[in-house]
């Protein structure tokens, strides 16, 4: 069977309910995390999901969707941050098809990457926005400390983001492996033409 491209966009109806589906569960993450106040956003399962089910476009489509849907409805800035959900969806869509979703360590690598890639894409972002701040209290509280030994705004700010967005993004690919791993291989073979995922 031949392979399918990475970029390939089948815009079939599996596509087109996965990408609602990934909404709903990155409302629920979201949450979760606000109810049980842990220092993660938890936004992403969705987005890395379909990521890994269907690939970097819808992956990265359902990130998007998902932060114009949240502007729209609960806090306006979200939007903005849909580039970042975009690269988060995009990112987890290529690596899980190199291979990347083989097995729990890999995933991890996953997070770490996607981590570092939102953190860079949000940096100027929270700066233009927020004066540098995430919202979030741990990832402020290194903010307030970089800038008080006199570190550049943009450098407090990347920290910042580090601090968060590194370990929630690592969670995030977790129970999305999770979750991905306990799927039947009748509804993931519905979004991949390859029945194997590619060892590295």
């Amino acid at each position: 069977m031949r392979k399918r491209s990475v970029w390939s966009l089948k815009i079939s109806t599996a596509a087109i309910v996965l990408i609602p589906a990934a909404i709903g569960i990155n409302y629920l993450g979201k949450l979760i995390a606000g109810l049980l106040k842990l220092p993660l956003w938890l936004d992403s399962i969705g987005t890395v999901l379909a990521g890994m089910l269907a690939g970097p476009i819808i992956g990265a489509l359902s990130g998007i969707m998902n932060n114009i849907i949240y502007g729209m409805t609960v806090d306006p800035i979200s939007t903005v941050y849909a580039i970042t959900s975009g690269v988060i969806g995009m990112g987890v869509g290529i690596m899980a098809y190199k291979g990347w979703i083989a097995n729990i360590k890999k995933a991890i690598v996953i997070g770490v990457v996607v981590g570092f890639a939102a953190a860079i894409v949000s940096t100027p972002l929270n700066i233009i926005f927020w004066g540098g701040q995430t919202g979030n209290v741990w990832g402020d509280a290194f903010y307030a400390y970089f800038i008080s030994m006199d570190l550049p705004v943009w450098l407090a700010s990347f920290g910042d983001s580090i601090v968060v967005d590194v370990p929630d993004k690592v969670a995030t690919v977790i129970i999305s492996y999770l979750i991905f791993k306990g799927l039947p291989n009748t509804l993931t073979n519905i979004y991949r033409s390859d029945n194997e995922i590619e060892e590295l």
